[in-house]
């Protein structure tokens, strides 16, 4: 249906202004973003179907490729998808630099969403901590199929080193959607424990991240 066909209090803007964001649907909220449709497909329908494969965290974490894919959706339009994308995650780092990460269960598993929930292969990450448990920086170091032999010690130590961390935070997504940990998860993070202790490098907690959900191994006591 197209906006315009709508009661007035039904289409998304108004809807927003009398009573709040949180009162519309990801599809009006999408729709709203997006503004029109295109020919034979009204707004609405073009953001359900832009939600339909994964959702809102599908779609922020969707790539320029990915966008391209669908009919209608032209250079302006993805430009905005993917700086509203990078403005969240933005958001959430700056959130993990103002206290300590650990305090802040809710905000690493989102900020871990965005980065690495819906990517098609495996990514193993470092957050990277001060003193205070304070995010430095998010590093994606390793693609591939993880373990001992793919994930190198030495250059997660460099790079600790680097930032001159105190602590960090592990992390990596299954593309399977699975996050149970496998016997190779479990032991690489008793690796990368040995090696970056040898530096007085903590670490904190390694997260598996599937779409939707998120494991710590420190919460399951596998740590």
């Amino acid at each position: 249906m197209h906006i315009q066909a709508l009661p007035a209090q039904a289409r998304p803007r108004e809807k927003l202004l009398e009573r709040g964001p949180q009162a519309l649907s990801d599809v009006e909220l999408l729709a709203l973003l997006l503004r029109t449709g295109t020919t034979g497909k009204p707004v609405l329908t073009l953001a359900e179907e832009l939600l339909a494969g994964g959702g809102v965290a599908g779609l922020l974490n969707a790539s320029r490729v990915q966008l391209q894919r669908f009919k209608g959706l032209g250079p302006a339009k993805q430009a905005e998808l993917l700086a509203v994308a990078e403005l969240a995650r933005r958001a959430i780092g700056q959130r993990l630099r103002e206290r300590e990460v650990m305090d802040s269960p809710q905000a690493l598993r989102e900020y871990l969403q965005l980065h690495l929930a819906h990517k098609s292969h495996e990514v193993f990450a470092v957050l990277f901590l001060d003193r205070q448990h304070r995010l430095l920086a998010l590093e994606e170091l390793f693609r591939g199929t993880l373990g001992e032999t793919s994930v190198y010690p030495r250059e997660v130590l460099l790079r600790a080193l680097h930032h001159h961390s105190a602590a960090v935070v592990l992390a990596h997504n299954h593309p399977s959607g699975s996050v149970q940990p496998s016997r190779a998860d479990l032991a690489l993070t008793r690796h990368l424990r040995e090696a970056l202790a040898l530096v007085d490098v903590r670490v904190l907690d390694h997260l598996i991240v599937g779409p939707g959900q998120c494991l710590s191994m420190a919460e399951e006591g596998l740590l």
